[in-house]
Protein backbone atom coordinates (compact mmCIF):
# COMPACT_ATOMS: atom_id res chain seq x y z
CA UNK A 1 0.00 0.00 0.00
CA UNK A 2 1.18 3.58 -1.17
CA UNK A 3 -0.26 6.72 -0.73
CA UNK A 4 1.09 9.63 -2.54
CA UNK A 5 0.09 13.33 -1.74
CA UNK A 6 0.09 16.52 -3.77
CA UNK A 7 -0.94 20.02 -3.90
CA UNK A 8 1.01 21.81 -1.91
CA UNK A 9 2.69 25.04 -2.18
CA UNK A 10 2.43 29.00 -1.30
CA UNK A 11 -0.62 30.74 -1.39
CA UNK A 12 -1.03 34.43 0.65
CA UNK A 13 -3.20 34.33 4.04
CA UNK A 14 -7.20 34.23 2.80
CA UNK A 15 -6.23 31.74 -0.10
CA UNK A 16 -7.33 28.43 -1.12
CA UNK A 17 -5.15 25.05 -1.82
CA UNK A 18 -6.32 21.42 -2.23
CA UNK A 19 -3.92 18.61 -1.34
CA UNK A 20 -4.64 15.32 -2.92
CA UNK A 21 -3.84 11.66 -1.89
CA UNK A 22 -3.92 8.54 -4.24
CA UNK A 23 -3.83 5.38 -2.79
CA UNK A 24 -2.56 2.11 -4.17
CA UNK A 25 -3.62 -1.35 -3.23
CA UNK A 26 -6.98 -2.69 -2.97
CA UNK A 27 -10.05 -2.34 -0.75
CA UNK A 28 -9.72 1.42 -0.66
CA UNK A 29 -13.34 2.33 -0.30
CA UNK A 30 -13.42 0.25 2.85
CA UNK A 31 -10.81 1.98 4.66
CA UNK A 32 -11.10 5.27 6.52
CA UNK A 33 -8.53 7.94 5.60
CA UNK A 34 -7.35 11.09 7.74
CA UNK A 35 -5.20 14.14 6.81
CA UNK A 36 -2.46 15.19 9.79
CA UNK A 37 -0.04 17.74 9.57
CA UNK A 38 3.71 18.98 10.80
CA UNK A 39 4.41 22.59 11.72
CA UNK A 40 8.07 23.61 12.05
CA UNK A 41 9.58 22.44 15.25
CA UNK A 42 6.11 20.62 16.23
CA UNK A 43 4.27 17.39 16.69
CA UNK A 44 1.93 15.96 14.07
CA UNK A 45 -1.39 17.00 14.44
CA UNK A 46 -4.75 15.77 13.85
CA UNK A 47 -6.55 17.74 11.18
CA UNK A 48 -9.90 16.32 9.10
CA UNK A 49 -10.66 12.39 8.87
CA UNK A 50 -13.32 10.81 6.80
CA UNK A 51 -14.76 7.08 7.03
CA UNK A 52 -15.39 4.91 4.41
CA UNK A 53 -19.15 5.84 4.74
CA UNK A 54 -17.90 9.39 4.05
CA UNK A 55 -18.64 10.59 7.32
CA UNK A 56 -16.13 13.35 8.47
CA UNK A 57 -14.75 15.24 11.94
CA UNK A 58 -12.27 17.87 12.06
CA UNK A 59 -9.75 19.70 14.28
CA UNK A 60 -11.47 22.82 16.02
CA UNK A 61 -8.16 24.82 14.41
CA UNK A 62 -9.97 24.12 10.94
CA UNK A 63 -13.57 23.44 11.31
CA UNK A 64 -15.39 25.09 8.97
CA UNK A 65 -12.66 26.47 6.76
CA UNK A 66 -11.12 22.75 5.58
CA UNK A 67 -13.61 19.93 3.87
CA UNK A 68 -12.12 16.58 3.91
CA UNK A 69 -13.57 14.48 0.57
CA UNK A 70 -13.13 11.13 -1.16
CA UNK A 71 -13.67 9.58 -4.54
CA UNK A 72 -13.12 5.76 -4.41
CA UNK A 73 -13.47 5.12 -8.10
CA UNK A 74 -10.40 7.38 -8.26
CA UNK A 75 -8.59 5.51 -4.84
CA UNK A 76 -8.32 9.20 -3.63
CA UNK A 77 -8.80 11.26 -0.60
CA UNK A 78 -8.87 15.42 -0.74
CA UNK A 79 -8.24 18.22 1.60
CA UNK A 80 -10.05 21.36 0.24
CA UNK A 81 -8.71 24.18 2.35
CA UNK A 82 -10.37 27.98 2.40
CA UNK A 83 -9.28 30.74 4.06
CA UNK A 84 -5.94 29.89 5.12
CA UNK A 85 -3.63 31.24 7.51
CA UNK A 86 -0.39 31.77 8.47
CA UNK A 87 -0.61 29.05 11.28
CA UNK A 88 -1.72 26.59 8.50
CA UNK A 89 1.81 26.22 7.25
CA UNK A 90 3.04 22.43 7.80
CA UNK A 91 3.44 19.48 6.32
CA UNK A 92 0.08 17.68 5.29
CA UNK A 93 0.30 13.91 5.12
CA UNK A 94 -2.14 11.40 4.72
CA UNK A 95 -3.14 8.23 6.26
CA UNK A 96 -5.16 5.16 6.03
CA UNK A 97 -6.85 2.38 7.83
CA UNK A 98 -7.00 4.16 11.27
CA UNK A 99 -9.92 5.82 13.55
CA UNK A 100 -9.77 9.00 15.26
CA UNK A 101 -7.17 11.76 16.19
CA UNK A 102 -4.38 9.98 16.99
CA UNK A 103 -1.64 8.86 14.94
CA UNK A 104 -0.76 5.92 16.44
CA UNK A 105 -4.04 4.45 15.18
CA UNK A 106 -2.96 4.69 11.09
CA UNK A 107 -1.62 2.02 9.55
CA UNK A 108 -0.02 3.78 6.48
CA UNK A 109 1.48 7.10 5.73
CA UNK A 110 1.95 9.10 2.45
CA UNK A 111 5.37 10.86 2.07
CA UNK A 112 3.62 14.65 3.45
CA UNK A 113 3.12 17.54 1.24
CA UNK A 114 4.46 20.93 2.32
CA UNK A 115 2.07 24.43 2.28
CA UNK A 116 3.66 27.75 2.87
CA UNK A 117 0.87 30.54 3.77
CA UNK A 118 2.47 33.88 3.45
CA UNK A 119 0.81 36.83 5.59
Amino acid sequence: VQLQASGGGLVQAGGSLRLSCVASGRAFSSDNMAWFRQAPGKGREFVAHITYSGGTTYSDSVQGRFTISRDDAKNTVYLQMNSLKPEDTAVYYCARRGTGRNEIDYTYWGQGTLVTVSS
